[in-house]
């Protein structure tokens, strides 16, 4: 008989014993928590009306430096077009405006909070603030962008992105003045994550919220299948020589400390006590939401998710923008206590 277990998930006394843990944390319901008439109950209310605040000390230059790591060389572009690159990288183009225009509002963001953060550039590129990869935030030159896509794509498609970007013109995100650090990733897997349990770092602005509109993200759900043996020995070659074999695994990996947003903290192989990230790391992993399961001589890795679970949640972005909910509303939704500002 093939024996199924849920290595993380396995003894159910156990489950009973973890503090604000329940059993609907392992087995996600993600369709719709909500009816549209009910929005207010599921979802942080948020003021549709733009803010007329001014944000202090901040402004927009018109040319910024940007290193592109495709080139390894630092271009200077204009602000605004550089936005346009990252939106169009970033997020579909068939994503709803509204989603499109959070993107460029949190992009804009990240943007001024990098070039003041990093006014003489990073350790990774020293002479740039903001660099072309996922290190910073992605973009594409339109020459890219058009090789990329299907004959047509730029005609069809440029004036949204440019909309997006354009309609929201110097709009910030703040917290008690100061511009904020909008973190953001492709889908979190129902619930977003508090920025320590990522980062270290707690963040008044990054908690974790709920994110249930994710169900057209084609990375809700993963899989990576392995070999027992090869499970093993990845494990063992990075921690050293342990007594797990293929028959007692069940009981050698055990559930250590979940996240509020329902990823794994730490597992205990061993009675070793091993991060979700490392984890993650180590099996090449869409996300830190996940659970093992072992059919004879091979062994599924499931996760829920993809990315670090930080922020707007782009796919839930979009799902938001499709009930209805307008941009103001989907960034004060994932961003906690934050303002739309304008910059001098």
């Amino acid at each position: 008989m093939l024996k199924r277990l849920i290595f993380a998930f396995v003894v159910f006394t156990m489950l009973l014993t973890i503090p604000n843990i329940s059993l609907n944390l392992f087995e996600k319901k993600l369709g719709l928590t909500s009816e549209a008439s009910g929005k207010e109950n599921t979802l942080k209310n948020a003021d549709a009306k733009p803010e007329e605040k001014v944000a202090r000390d901040t402004y927009e230059p018109e040319l910024i430096k940007v290193f592109n790591t495709k080139t390894n060389e630092v271009m200077v572009i204009d602000f605004e077009e550089y936005l346009k690159g990252v939106v169009a990288s970033e997020m579909p183009v068939e994503f709803d405006i509204e989603a499109l225009k959070a993107q460029a509002v949190a992009a804009r963001t990240y943007l001024l909070y990098r070039l003041k953060k990093y006014p003489d550039g990073q350790a990774e590129h020293p002479k740039a603030a903001v660099c072309t990869g996922v290190h910073c935030q992605a973009w594409n030159s339109k020459d890219d962008l058009i090789a990329s896509h299907y004959q047509g794509w730029y005609d069809e498609n440029w004036d949204k992105i440019e909309s997006a970007v354009e309609s929201t013109r110097g709009q910030i995100l703040t917290y008690e003045g100061k511009i904020i650090e909008p973190l953001y990733h492709s889908t979190s897997g129902g619930r977003t994550e508090n920025s320590e349990d990522v980062f270290s770092l707690a963040v008044p602005y990054l908690r974790s919220v709920e994110s249930p509109y994710e169900g057209d993200s084609p990375k809700l759900n993963g899989s990576v299948k392995i070999s027992t043996s090869e499970f093993i020995e990845k494990i063992e070659s990075v921690y050293g020589d342990m007594d797990i074999r293929e028959d007692n695994l069940e009981e050698k990996i055990l559930l250590g400390e979940v996240s509020e947003g329902g990823r794994i903290k730490t597992i205990i192989i061993d009675d070793k006590e091993i991060s979700g990230r490392e984890i993650r790391s180590l099996f090449n992993l869409n996300s830190t939401n996940f659970s093992f399961i072992q059919n004879g001589n091979e062994i599924e890795i499931l996760t829920t998710g993809y990315g670090h679970g930080v922020g707007m949640s782009q796919w839930g972005a979009d799902g938001m923008a499709k009930e209805g909910y307008n941009y103001q509303e989907i960034l004060k939704h994932y961003y906690t206590g934050v303002e739309i500002v304008n910059m001098k």
